[in-house]
């Protein structure tokens, strides 16, 4: 019974603060962060330590699976040089240097355990990710710091095994190569596989609730064999979610994708709350270890927090500064660059070679990337943004607690761990909505009204081309106007006019499907009217039924 009202209460809270912070001007997980630092702290609270496999292998799995199925897959695509560069030389550069810097401040402590510790601290989180999002951060930043967050653990979990192997025996540079390089393509591979299979199983299902049921088990069907094969389970998770996302349009019917929306945001709204109340649960536990342990106590936990998050914070606008600098080449580029595609795509044009549809199709995608990039510029503004909002967060403090348990002033570390997430998560997560409005980025996201009415003029288009090419009747060709438009007129056999309107939509999301290949329109854009889609198919779908 008692977990019982502790689960309720836990509901209770993180809806409130659900409800609490857009009236107060923060984040939900910065107050339920809050919360449960208070709770920890009151005399009657007992210590609260949890295992760190739940937060790993329990929560973190469907929460990353999440954000991996809502990822615009075009746009992780144009930014992936930047993001596979934050996801793997930013981490390995900071863990070094941190190593470096952990040496010179905790005595006693050897190079590979500073190290470990540096890995620790080193990488972003998605969960603490999903501030900025709330807070107004341009949506291009927000992919660049979603998709880091999502494959940085891979490397900063290899790097840590690898530290902690090297405290015991050596280990060779090698040796911890083949093991990120296995961590990342095995994961890759698990994952591309459970998401196909688990999406073809899927798309012979008809009702929303199995189906919806199903995918549940997906990231743990990706993560259990990954981790078991020595893999990364959370890279393998978020595989499987990237692909889910990227096919479900096709696979799936509008009622199933509704219904995997719907419940997948109330867990993630659930599970996300949950990880943020514990890291303040666990606050009160650490400092009275720490304070009979270590000397110095917490004061010295806090002073080598300040000078780690510091020193990786400046790590991170150096390398910052160099996707900055690298950005505006590309954008001094642009005219170049076009004029090149332009040529060659004159070329194809006139070309009868067996492969010149695919090459005119590569050329298009060419072209609507320079487009993207000048739309969405990744200038100084932003460069200052993306260094601030990478934030630490619960995969610091549940990498921390994988330290050995025989590890030499392991309170110390944990603890250290910790106040470098929650200093992380209150002075940036605290001060972001206020540095972007400061900057001018907020609501700054380019609204092409052009654009949304050619991606309307090609689903009428496409409406057209259906019924010219559809065996229609004399009344049904007299409503031809008033169809594409989406309305009926009682009259006329309204089954008929439904088949049609249908056979509408299914071309019409064929050609959304389609544009999405080719990155020829925003993904914002192209969501929207898929969305309008799913919305107008639902609706004939639902009376229908009730017809029946």
């Amino acid at each position: 019974m008692e977990s019982i009202q502790i689960a309720v209460l836990v509901v209770v809270a993180i809806t409130a603060a659900s409800v609490l912070a857009p009236r107060i001007g923060t984040a939900a997980p910065l107050v339920l962060l809050a919360l449960g630092m208070i709770v920890s702290l009151l005399p009657f609270t007992p210590d609260f330590v949890l295992d760190p496999e739940l937060i790993l292998a329990g929560l973190l799995p469907p929460l990353l699976y999440s954000t991996a199925v809502n990822m615009p897959t075009m746009d992780f695509r144009r930014d992936f040089r930047t993001i596979s560069g934050l996801s793997v030389l930013l981490v390995v550069v900071s863990s070094l240097a941190l190593g470096g810097v952990f040496v010179l401040l905790i005595d006693g402590i050897d190079y590979p355990m500073a190290v470990a510790l540096g890995a620790i601290v080193s990488p972003t989180d998605a969960v603490a990710t999903s501030i900025a999002r709330r807070l107004g951060v341009p949506a291009r930043v927000v992919t660049v710091l979603e998709g880091e967050s999502l494959l940085n653990d891979a490397t900063a979990l290899v790097v840590l095994r690898s530290a902690v192997a090297a405290t015991g025996a050596g280990v060779s540079v090698s040796g911890v190569l083949g093991d990120f390089v296995w961590a990342v393509v095995g994961a890759v591979g698990i994952g591309w596989a459970v998401g196909t299979l688990v999406l073809l199983l899927r798309a012979r299902l008809a009702d929303p609730a199995v189906t919806t049921a199903i995918s549940f088990t997906v990231p743990f069907l990706a993560f259990l064999p990954a981790e078991h094969l020595g893999a990364s389970g959370l890279v393998a998770a978020v595989t499987a979610g990237l692909v889910t996302g990227r096919r479900q349009a096709s696979r799936l019917g509008p009622q199933q994708r509704l219904s995997d929306r719907q419940n997948w945001r109330t867990i993630e709204l659930l599970v996300e709350g949950v990880i943020f109340l514990i890291m303040g649960l666990e606050v009160s536990a650490l400092i009275e270890d720490v304070e009979e342990t270590t000397d110095g106590g917490v004061l010295r936990a806090v002073g080598l927090a300040a000078a780690g998050l510091v020193v990786v914070l400046a790590i991170r606008a150096v390398y910052t500064a160099v996707i900055v600098i690298m950005e505006q080449r590309r954008e001094r580029r642009s005219p170049q660059v076009r004029e090149a595609i332009d040529e060659w795509a004159s070329k194809v044009e006139k070309s009868r070679h067996p492969r010149a549809a695919q090459h005119r199709r590569r050329l298009r995608r060419a072209s609507a990337d320079v487009d993207f990039y000048e739309t969405y510029r990744f200038g100084r503004r932003e460069g200052v943004v993306l260094i601030w909002a990478g934030m630490r967060g619960v995969v610091t403090l549940a990498a921390a607690q994988t330290l050995p348990t025989d590890t030499e002033g392991r309170s110390l570390l944990v603890l250290v761990a910790f106040f470098v997430a929650l200093a992380s998560l209150i002075v940036q997560g605290g001060t972001l909505g206020m540095l972007v409005r400061l900057l001018g980025l907020a609501g700054s996201e380019p609204e092409d009204a052009d654009e949304w009415e050619r991606l309307d003029a090609l689903m009428l288009g496409t409406a057209r081309d259906v019924m010219d090419d559809a065996d229609l009747s004399p009344q049904l060709r007299s409503l031809r106007d008033r169809i594409t438009q989406r309305s009926e007129d009682e009259p006329y056999d309204r089954d008929v006019i439904n088949d049609l309107r249908l056979r509408i939509i299914k071309r019409q999301r064929e050609v959304l499907l389609h544009e999405r290949t080719d990155g020829t329109y925003s993904s914002a854009a192209l969501r929207r009217m898929l969305a309008r889609l799913d919305a107008d198919q639902l609706s004939i779908e639902v009376r229908r039924d009730e017809d029946s």
